[in-house]
């Protein structure tokens, strides 16, 4: 074993990977590179625990032709995704999946009609960060959204259409006459779209 390493020093073997096992200096072994397999092989001809990534393999076969002895395998600890116990003040976790834990909250918060409704989930989704409080409240905004039915959003549409097409023709006027020109336009028989005559209400 001595003359390998003196050897090695010299500048011979070294292109040649020595086998792997229980004689193998541990400072020859961390410089080479063993394939996982090899690392798993040699675990479980040894005795030692097989399990683990290949950088915990290392460090187990490391430790094991330094020290020589049999060290068991630290268990993995569980990574904990989301909240584990959900309250109106815990954050919405990041990538939201619509579980049975979250769904037996909002049924206590919210009642038993409550259902993850395609608005709410894509809500949930792009506002991570917020709490549950305000996702409850969103929840009610959909809702009365809803509600209120397609009449009133075209409504709210054809108004948003008229502003921002009056602001387009007219960048100096303010909000209050563009809103006062859209009053006037309502008023009238035919379209609601803006048109430049409808300054003469100003």
């Amino acid at each position: 074993m001595h003359n390998y390493i003196a050897n090695r020093k010299k500048g011979a073997f070294m292109n040649e990977k020595p086998a792997l096992d229980r004689n193998l200096d541990e400072e020859i072994f961390r410089s080479y590179y063993f394939l996982k397999e090899e690392l798993v092989a040699f675990c479980r001809a040894n005795g030692l625990p097989a399990s683990g990534s290949k950088m915990e393999l290392t460090e187990r076969i490391a430790d094991y032709l330094t020290t020589g002895e049999i060290k068991p395998a630290e268990k993995a600890k569980k990574t904990k995704t989301g909240v584990v116990q959900i309250s109106e003040e815990s954050l919405i976790e990041p990538d939201f999946v619509c579980s049975e834990k979250h769904r037996a909250f909002f049924k206590e918060r919210i009642g038993n009609s409550f259902s993850f409704n395609v608005q709410f989930q894509k809500w949930l989704k792009v506002n991570t960060g917020k709490t549950y409080a305000e996702a409850i409240a969103a929840y009610h905004e959909i809702l009365a959204e809803k509600k209120k039915g397609p009449a009133e959003i075209g409504r709210q549409f054809e108004y948003n259409s008229y502003i921002h097409a009056f602001f387009e023709d007219n960048p100096d006027k303010t909000l209050q006459q563009a809103i006062q020109c859209w009053n006037y336009k309502k008023s009238m028989s035919g379209s609601n779209s803006y048109e430049r005559s409808d300054l003469s209400a100003l």
